[in-house]
């Protein structure tokens, strides 16, 4: 409940106004007595005036040389400051009304005097002097109005001051015995509205009712505190479940958004480990497993690792691990997010799996395809090249030149025809470009007595399924260039993959070098490679060195869908 008006405000609110009222009362009376200081002097004046009146009136027939002097003295008197005061907003309509009169009656007298008219002036003389026993008449009414008002404020100002005594000492009991109390407990209810139970103590030394109400007041108050404690405690336990149980659930949604609204790659991961940087503060984020690993943030080497292990169908595909600076975030927040991270995981691997065989399964059809026509054909025309050279006579040697040529240029187009079967039979098992890479590049050592060196980072696996089919087709290429072009005895393959994720892989040999990069007729590897780092949206590039070749493939983190 609000208070409008206090006690104290009341009482004091009367005692200003008695003490306006006597500030007034003494004021007036001041005022008055002030401008009552020269009424005497105005009544005289007044009253002189009659008199002067008739000695002009006596000069104009009896002795004229006092006349001019008189009329001057006359003028005078009518003009004197303490008349001319009359004329305020103050002063009796009547007074300042009759003094106009004079003024203007008197310039008509002073001309008759001054033409010698007497007995006109004389005959006037009677009613000018009546309008001035009238204005005299009214100034000394004027006098004793004044005098009865400040008689009055005087009065008044002495009752109010009796009373301003009295009052002082009723609030001076009231404030101390009934105000003093009641505002305390006041302030406490003020205090136990908003909430506050530790209001200053109610001490009331009377034993009144009062007393046994701030007594009452203050167990009652203990009480609700208690209560409220209670209360406040339980809302809060509650309010922090649901701020937590709500904030999971939004971080899970919005990450199973990010996961589902587009097709799974490298890019959709570290985007949501970097939202959930961001929304949980972490300082560092990331996500470890044999084949990838995503990160955001800054990790500190001094900060301390929680983990939380990422599981599908009871395999383990990685685990989960973040550093913060504050409280550990709750386990079953984490727990949630490694599981929905298992489980894309294990989808995107399962979508390459299954992108992988597609891509094999149609290269073995084609290889297939191939080994059934266009090489049993050639087989077929080397069987009958044969049988032509033993007819033809042994003596022709133009002849036996040109089974020669053709003789060749089969055997070339058999073993380029090998090649591309070897190439079409390439397999990238369980979507694993390294262990292609590995398995590859042993065979080679095999066939060659070249030392070949594979070096990687990590971001190999990240690729898509045709784009690892273009990686290793455009490193097999280039290796069994060096191998079988450049007579190089040791190649070095590295891969690397920088932090704004451009992708680098490079062939290095030992061998004689390139020449010129253009290819002699028959040869198409150089022009292939050059397509399949086109289909990567990246550049191929081939530098020759002082001993050896160096070959360089760049292409972009981000998966094209122009791949084929």
């Amino acid at each position: 409940m609000i208070v409008k008006r206090s006690v104290t405000q009341s009482i004091a609110q009367a005692l200003s106004a008695i003490v306006l009222l006597s500030l007034l009362t003494t004021g007036l009376a001041l005022v008055t007595l002030l401008s009552s200081q020269r009424d005497a002097e105005a009544i005289n004046l007044a009253g002189s005036l009659r008199m002067q009146s008739y000695r002009m009136a006596w000069d104009a027939s009896r002795q004229p040389q006092n006349l001019a002097h008189h009329l001057a003295r006359y003028q005078q008197t009518l003009d004197a400051p303490v008349l001319q005061k009359l004329d305020r907003p103050w002063v009796p309509r009547e007074v300042s009304v009759r003094y106009q009169r004079l003024r203007a009656a008197w310039p008509a007298l002073q001309q008759q005097l001054q033409q010698g008219d007497t007995v006109a002036y004389q005959q006037q003389v009677p009613i000018y002097v009546g309008e001035i026993d009238r204005f005299v008449l009214g100034l000394q009414r004027y006098t004793e109005l004044k005098m009865h008002l400040v008689a009055v404020s005087s009065l008044v100002g002495v009752i109010a001051i009796v009373a301003l005594a009295l009052a002082l000492m009723t609030i001076r009991f009231t404030r101390l015995k009934v105000v003093r109390p009641l505002n305390a407990l006041v302030t406490a209810s003020r205090y136990v509205e908003s909430g506050n139970f530790a209001f200053p103590p109610l001490h009331v030394e009377q034993q009144n009712e009062l007393r046994v109400m701030s007594h009452a007041f203050s167990g009652m108050a203990a009480r609700l505190h208690s209560h409220y404690q209670l209360l406040e405690s339980t809302v809060r336990e509650k309010t922090e479940d649901l701020t937590q149980a709500n904030r999971t659930l939004s971080l899970l949604y919005d990450s199973s958004q990010m996961l589902t609204a587009s097709p799974l790659h490298p890019a959709l991961f570290e985007a949501v480990l970097s939202n959930v940087l961001t929304r949980e503060k972490l300082t560092a984020i990331r996500l470890d497993s044999d084949h990838f690993q995503f990160h955001a943030g800054d990790e500190k080497a001094a900060g301390e690792w929680q983990r939380q292990p990422l599981q599908q169908d009871e395999q383990q595909m990685g685990e989960l691990r973040w550093q913060t600076t504050g409280a550990s975030r709750p386990d079953e927040m984490m727990r949630s997010l490694a599981a929905m991270l298992g489980r894309a995981l294990w989808i995107w691997q399962a979508q390459q799996q299954y992108q992988q065989m597609l891509l094999i399964e149609e290269r073995t059809t084609i290889a297939r395809e191939l080994h059934d026509s266009l090489a049993q054909s050639l087989s077929f025309l080397r069987i009958q090249l044969t049988l032509l050279r033993r007819t033809v006579d042994k003596e022709d040697i133009a002849a036996h030149a040109i089974i020669a040529d053709f003789d060749q240029a089969l055997a070339d187009a058999y073993r380029q025809l090998r090649e591309l079967l070897t190439t079409f039979r390439l397999t990238i098992e369980q979507a694993d470009l390294v262990a292609a890479m590995q398995a590859m590049i042993a065979s080679l050592r095999e066939k060659s007595g070249a030392e070949i060196q594979f070096t990687y980072q990590t971001g190999l696996q990240s690729l898509e399924a045709q784009q690892q089919v273009h990686v290793l087709q455009i490193a097999r290429e280039a290796l069994l260039n060096a191998i079988r072009h450049a007579s190089a005895q040791v190649i070095r393959v590295d891969y690397q993959h920088s932090e704004q994720g451009e992708h680098l892989l490079t062939i290095t040999d030992d061998g004689t070098g390139i020449n010129s990069t253009d290819e002699p007729p028959g040869h198409y590897g150089l022009t292939i490679m050059a397509e399949r780092a086109q289909r990567l949206s990246g550049n191929l590039t081939i530098h020759a060195q002082q001993r050896g070749t160096r070959v360089e493939l760049r292409f972009p983190p981000q998966p094209t869908r122009q791949l084929a």
